[in-house]
C-alpha cells in the first residue's frame, strides 16, 4: 500500500461519508448505498490508479441514477 492509495482511500471516504449524509437527509436511497461503498470500496482494490478509476464511477453514480 502506498501513500497515494492511502490518500486515495481518505479522499474517497470523506466523500463517501458526505453522500451518506445527504441521501439520509433527502431521503434518497442511492447516495446512501455510493457512500457506502465510496468508504469500503478501497480496502479491496490494490493500486491507487484503480481505486481512483473505480471511485469515480460511484462518486457519479447519484448524478446519473436518481430515485
Amino acid at each position: 500500500m502506498t501513500a497515494a492509495s492511502i490518500f486515495v482511500g481518505i479522499v474517497t471516504s470523506a466523500l463517501g461519508l458526505a453522500y451518506i449524509t445527504y441521501g439520509k437527509r433527502q431521503v434518497k436511497f442511492v447516495p446512501i448505498i455510493a457512500g457506502l461503498a465510496l468508504c469500503v470500496y478501497s480496502y479491496f482494490l490494490d493500486g491507487w490508479a484503480w481505486q481512483l478509476a473505480v471511485g469515480a464511477v460511484l462518486a457519479a453514480l447519484p448524478f446519473v441514477i436518481d430515485f
